[in-house]
């Protein structure tokens, strides 16, 4: 946590119910809230991608290529491997071990190409 506090990027908690993301800082205790809604780790989502499996284009590359052939998954906003057919590989809606640096050029990709 002390490193994403350092690199300016913030990180909030995974989990998603209804396809809304909880806005609580990562690691919180007690339930999850998304506005006025609260639920529990029972009622929260399936970690898979509702996107997962879906047949889509590569995103339009930054000048330096970013992101590299991959996809942008409309359920979960993240740039995501597409098989040789063209559909999105099999994915969760987040992904703990995803670093600073892929967080910040989604977003510059975001700020440049939009949602």
């Amino acid at each position: 946590m002390p490193e994403a506090v350092e690199s300016g990027v913030v990180r909030f908690c995974r989990e998603r119910r209804g396809g809304k993301r909880c806005t609580r800082p990562l690691g919180h205790a007690g339930l999850h809230r998304h506005r006025a809604i609260m639920w529990s780790e029972a009622g929260s989502d399936p970690a898979r991608c509702p996107g997962s499996g879906r047949e889509t284009a590569p995103a339009e590359p930054l000048p330096d290529g970013y992101p590299d052939g991959r996809a942008l998954c409309r359920e979960c906003l993240r740039f995501i491997a597409r098989d040789a057919t063209g559909v999105l590989a099999t994915h969760d809606a987040s992904d703990a071990t995803e670093s600073d640096a892929e967080v910040t050029r989604r977003r510059a990709w975001l700020n440049v190409h939009g949602w």
